[in-house]
């Protein structure tokens, strides 16, 4: 992305070369901006490639975008680019309205994959942390505007900076400054009142101790319990019950599961969803209810032993994942999320030389749903990548 950092203005009064910018980025994702339009009353602008325009011009007008790193800037900039591109997707009319609901969810997708495979930023550590935090601001780009409607807004607070525990740049400081730049680049009246939301949300990030870091949490387990709903408060040390730890397993097809596990746990115990598909005769393209059964099966045999394995499948979206993160859970285990990632190239000769080999089309279909795990979601996570092999 260093084509798309160079034009990034020097000062509040340079220009943003957009002549230049269109050249570097896939000629369709403008054009579908330009084609989806919005509701008239929240964007007097038009379109959603003029409203992305002044959101831009917003953005690097404020003095607080030079005081960012160069990194920092760069993430910003094109999470600001791309922020409403969900909109071409989710826009409909509603009761003579246009709308785009979850259209943050849809546009943090999208942007993954054409980062992915537009311009190669995968596989490397660098380039999956840079990629996720622009995924994770487009993502949670409406949540300072919508904070104080939430059931809980300091817990919800504390779970987006979760985030930042991976996505190392991902902050409350630089997504209520893409949220400040969405709301002036508009032609509106409520322009002053969303100000205030945002300037809201900032400070009760700032008040929850995580407007620049994640919150602090004592340990994992503590963190897990609060983040996901108990009723305990953030600053407790909870002691954990846990009799030892079920390791779940996501990633791509081709991006080496079973080498990791040869590689640091030869020994363990596993369920795995391929070895089910190939004694049942189920291609990864067909039903995978009786796969998912069967393998659910085995793992309760382990979880009523309290006998630690290894789940091995692609678990690529959180719903999934949350389904058997339950199960593991309920039993009283505690839940390790091991995310793999390789580059594209190391990836397609892989899964190429497999057995139970995956087509392309089918990938490219996963990688379009894929979300990558995050902190909330278990007592532990990590991502782990590496270009030019498999883990």
């Amino acid at each position: 992305m260093k084509q798309i950092a160079a034009c990034i203005p020097a000062s509040p009064e340079d220009e943003i070369p957009w002549k230049r910018i269109r050249q570097l980025i896939p000629a369709s994702v403008f054009a579908g901006m330009k084609a989806t339009m919005q509701d008239s009353v929240y964007h007097g602008e038009g379109d959603v490639f003029v409203h992305t325009q002044m959101v831009c011009h917003e953005l690097t007008r404020a003095p607080a975008f030079y005081e960012l790193s160069a990194m920092q800037q760069n993430e910003l900039f094109l999470a600001a680019l791309l922020h409403d591109i969900g909109k071409v997707k989710n826009t409909r009319l509603e009761d003579t309205n246009l709308v785009s609901p979850n259209h943050a969810a849809a546009g943090s997708q999208i942007a993954r994959t054409l980062l992915w495979q537009e311009y190669g930023l995968c596989g490397s550590k660098e380039m999956v942390v840079f990629r996720e935090t622009v995924c994770a601001l487009i993502r949670y780009h409406m949540l300072p505007f919508h904070l104080m409607d939430q059931e809980e807004p300091e817990r919800k607070v504390r779970e987006a900076a979760a985030i930042g525990e991976l996505a190392e740049d991902f902050s409350w400081h630089l997504l209520c400054m893409l949220a400040e730049a969405d709301a002036k680049g508009r032609i509106a009246k409520d322009i002053n009142e969303v100000l205030a939301q945002v300037e809201l949300a900032r400070m009760m990030a700032e008040e929850a101790k995580c407007l620049y870091a994640p919150y602090p949490f004592a340990d994992g387990f503590t963190k897990r319990a609060y983040l996901s709903g108990r009723n305990v408060s953030q600053d407790q040390t909870l002691y954990d019950d846990t009799w030892g730890e079920v390791i779940m397993l996501s990633g791509l097809p081709g991006t080496g599961k079973d080498t990791w596990i040869s590689n640091h746990y030869p020994d363990m115990p596993m369920v795995s969803l391929d070895r089910f598909r190939t004694e049942l005769e189920i291609k990864p393209t067909e039903n995978q209810g009786k796969v998912i059964q069967a393998a659910q099966e085995q793992a309760k045999e382990y979880l009523r032993k309290k006998q630690p394995f290894i789940w091995n499948a692609t678990d690529l979206t959180k719903e999934i994942r949350q389904k058997q993160i339950g199960l593991f859970e309920r039993y009283g285990a505690r839940v390790r999320i091991v995310y793999l990632e390789t580059d594209q190239q190391t990836r397609q000769t892989h899964n190429a030389g497999r057995a139970d080999f995956v087509p392309e089309e089918a990938v490219v279909r996963m990688l379009r749903k894929t979300v990558l795990p995050t902190p909330d979601e278990a007592q532990r996570v990590e991502w782990q990548c590496k270009t030019g092999t498999v883990l």
